[in-house]
């Protein structure tokens, strides 16, 4: 099952990578967890202690990987380099082990994504992202940027669904108009929304609406639980504050439908 899971910034949607990737390890998968978003926020969301997710380094600011694998440097923009490094061994060298038994893997940004610009970097993230969809087995939730720079036309269509995740709010909506977008131009297989932080019956239709009106299916609604908040000021996962907190049991509901939807 290989899941990425998309949204404007504060939607919510490392809170739903991460519970995504816990409760399906909790079931018995072996699961990946990438974090593909600038901002590096899974770790901690994976319950990683502090002094380990603070000196994990994304791959794209690994020089010497880079080195290693494409001949030339993070930046370097040479016009002779080697566009198909071997990569089967980046996951086990560079996995950090989260609770659960999760693996994360914090890739980094795609360098001025949209504009077919070509470095070391780009190259090896490009074909990273290409094997862990097609010849790795686990189960992958990928907590993604809006802009789905890590994803090519060939590669998007070994992904099962992208996950948008959108809380009740016109710039939210806005959001979800670009991503289907992109995910029609990169051939993504499945688009479906996952609304997020909904207070009360009026933000409900206020999503329902306008996925209806853009032909997303809505696969889970995340009610406002302030006990996300409350966790989060602590340092802990909602799921180890609180495994009964109403967030949770609705991502509970949300990792059923996704097994029953695309596991074998």
């Amino acid at each position: 099952m290989k899941i990425a899971v998309a949204g404007k910034g504060g939607v919510g949607k490392t809170f739903i990578s991460s519970t995504l990737c816990r409760l399906l390890a909790s079931d018995g998968y072996k699961v990946l967890a990438v974090d593909a978003d600038p901002n590096f926020n899974l770790a901690y969301a994976l319950g990683i202690p502090s002094e380990v997710a603070d000196g994990i380094v994304p791959l794209t600011e690994n020089d010497a990987l880079i080195r290693e694998k494409t001949g030339v440097s993070s930046d370097s923009y040479a016009p002779v380099f080697n566009m198909t490094p071997t990569v089967n061994d980046i996951v086990d060298r560079f996995g950090v082990n989260a609770q659960g038994g999760v693996k994360l893997l914090v890739m980094g940004t795609v360098r001025g994504g949209g504009t077919g610009c070509m470095c070391g970097a780009n190259a090896l993230l490009r074909v990273l992202v290409q094997h862990i969809l097609i010849q790795r087995g686990e189960a992958l939730v990928m907590d993604m940027v809006a802009g789905l720079e890590h994803l090519g036309r060939g590669t998007a269509r070994r992904m099962d669904a992208m996950l948008v995740v959108v809380e009740p709010r016109m710039k939210s909506m806005d959001t979800m108009r670009r991503i289907i977008r992109l995910a029609e131009e990169i051939e993504i297989r499945e688009v479906l929304a996952v609304g997020n932080k909904v207070a009360n019956d009026a933000e409900r239709r206020f999503i329902m609406e306008n996925m209806e009106a853009m032909e997303v299916p809505v696969v889970s609604i995340v009610p406002y639980d302030a006990t996300v908040g409350e966790a989060d000021m602590k340092g802990i996962p909602t799921l180890d504050y609180d495994a009964d907190a109403p967030a949770i049991k609705a991502v509970e509901e949300l990792k059923d439908h996704l097994v029953g939807r695309y596991s074998p």
